[in-house]
C-alpha cells in the first residue's frame, strides 16, 4: 500500500464493527425494507423475478430504469443518466472525470468524506467552507467566497446533509451556483437523502437544472430503504454522463441485472410514493423518540434539530476523545455509533434513530452507561 494513502476511516471502521455488535446505531438510512414488503402490493412480480435472465444489463442502467431516474429531474433525460454501484461509484468516477491531479475542490465540511478521500488520493488540492452549528448547520456565505478561487475545478456538497441532516435554504443553493459560475466551476450535489425530509412531504429540490455544469447524486440506499441493492446513478450533461460511464467500464462495468430490476421496480410512479412515505414514518417517529432522549439527558447532549434523515450529529459534553468513547462503547457495551472524528469534529456523534424504537433506546441506553461511567 501506498505510504501516503488515506484510508476511508469511517466505512473502513464500519465494516469491522457494523455486523459484529449487537447494537448497531451507526447506519444512516432507515430500516431496510424486505422484498416481500416490497412486493406487496403486486404479488405478480415474484413471478417476474423469478424469470429474469441472470445476464448483464446495459452497463449504464437498463432503459426503463433510467427513464424513471430522469423523471425525478425536470428536464433531463435517460440519456443524462448513468446507474452505478451505489452513490460511492458515483461519486467517485463522478470526481475522475471532471478533476485532474493538482486541480482544486472545494468541499462544504462536515460531510460524508469520501469525496475528501478520493480528491486527498488522487492528488487534488483541498479546500473547504464549514457548516455552522449557531447558523442550525447552514452555511455563511462569505465563508464559501473565501473558500472558491479561480483555481477551482468543482465544489462538492452533500444536499441534505450527512451528518447533520440540514436541507440547504434556497439562498444557500443559490450561492452555492453563483460561487461555481463565477470560476466556471462543476457543482457536485450528493442527494442521497432527498425523500426522507421531517417536517414536508416535498423532496428536497436538487441542484439539477440551476446550473448547466452539475452533477446530481441520487441512491435507493437511503430515502428508498434498499441499500443492499448497490444501487446509485450519477445525472449529468449528457456529453459528461457519457464520460463517467466510460470510466465505469473499468471500475464495475455495471450493476446487476437484478438490481436493475428492482431499481426500477422501486422508482415506478405506483410504488415510490409508499416507499418514501414508510421512509418519512421512520424518520418522523425515530426523531421524536430521539429528541425526548437528548432532552431527558440535556446535561450531557445539545442537539441540532435536523431537518432530514435518520441520523442526528449530537454534541456530548464529557471530556473524552470521540474514537475513544466509541471504542469503549464497541468493547463494553457491544454497540456502535460514528465518531465525530469520522468527520474531523471531536466531541461529537453520529447517531442513527430510523430502526425500530426498542432496538434504538436499548442502544442509547448502553452509550449513556459509557458516558456516566466516564465521570
Amino acid at each position: 500500500m501506498r505510504q501516503d494513502f488515506v484510508p476511508f476511516e469511517l466505512e473502513r471502521v464500519m465494516s469491522i464493527w457494523e455486523h459484529r455488535v449487537q447494537y448497531n446505531l451507526s447506519e444512516s438510512g432507515v430500516k431496510p425494507l424486505t422484498l416481500r414488503e416490497l412486493f406487496q402490493d403486486d404479488p405478480r412480480q415474484w413471478d417476474l423475478l423469478l424469470d429474469t435472465e441472470l445476464n448483464y444489463p446495459q452497463t449504464n442502467g437498463i432503459p426503463e430504469l433510467r427513464e424513471r431516474i430522469a423523471a425525478l429531474y425536470p428536464g433531463a433525460s435517460p440519456d443524462n443518466v448513468v446507474v452505478t454501484s451505489g452513490a460511492a461509484q458515483a461519486n467517485f468516477t463522478a470526481v475522475l472525470t471532471t478533476l485532474d491531479p493538482g486541480d482544486e475542490i472545494v468541499v462544504m465540511l462536515p460531510n460524508y468524506m469520501q469525496i475528501w478521500g478520493v480528491a486527498k488520493n488522487y492528488g487534488v488540492q483541498i479546500r473547504s467552507f464549514p457548516l455552522r452549528p449557531e447558523l442550525g448547520w447552514g452555511f455563511d456565505p462569505d465563508d464559501l467566497r473565501r473558500a472558491v478561487t479561480n483555481s477551482t475545478r468543482l465544489i462538492a456538497v452533500c444536499n441534505p446533509n450527512n451528518p447533520t441532516g440540514h436541507i440547504m435554504s434556497a439562498e444557500e443553493m443559490e450561492a452555492v451556483v453563483q460561487a461555481a459560475d463565477r470560476v466556471g466551476a462543476w457543482i457536485l450535489a450528493d442527494e442521497v437523502y432527498a425523500g426522507a425530509e421531517h417536517w414536508t412531504d416535498e423532496v428536497t429540490p436538487s441542484f439539477w437544472g440551476r446550473y448547466p455544469r452539475t452533477l446530481a447524486i441520487g441512491s435507493l440506499s437511503k430515502a428508498y430503504a434498499l441499500p443492499g441493492l448497490r444501487l446509485g446513478w450519477v445525472v449529468a450533461p449528457a456529453d459528461t454522463a457519457d464520460e463517467i460511464w466510460a470510466r465505469q467500464d473499468y471500475i464495475t462495468i455495471c450493476p446487476t441485472m437484478l438490481g436493475n430490476r428492482l431499481a426500477a421496480y422501486a422508482l415506478s410512479p405506483e410504488v415510490r410514493p409508499r416507499i418514501l412515505a414508510r421512509t418519512r414514518e421512520y424518520v418522523r417517529r425515530g426523531y421524536a423518540n430521539f429528541e425526548r432522549w437528548c432532552t431527558s439527558h440535556a446535561d450531557l447532549f445539545s442537539l441540532t434539530r435536523p431537518q432530514a434523515a435518520a441520523i442526528a450529529f449530537v454534541r456530548y459534553h464529557r471530556d473524552i476523545n470521540s474514537t475513544e468513547l466509541v471504542n469503549r462503547l464497541i468493547h463494553e457495551q457491544q454497540t456502535y455509533v460514528v465518531p465525530g472524528d469520522h468527520f474531523g469534529m471531536d466531541h461529537y456523534l453520529r447517531i442513527s434513530y430510523g430502526l425500530p424504537e426498542s432496538y434504538v433506546n436499548e442502544g442509547l441506553n448502553r452509550l449513556l452507561k459509557v458516558l456516566t461511567n466516564n465521570d
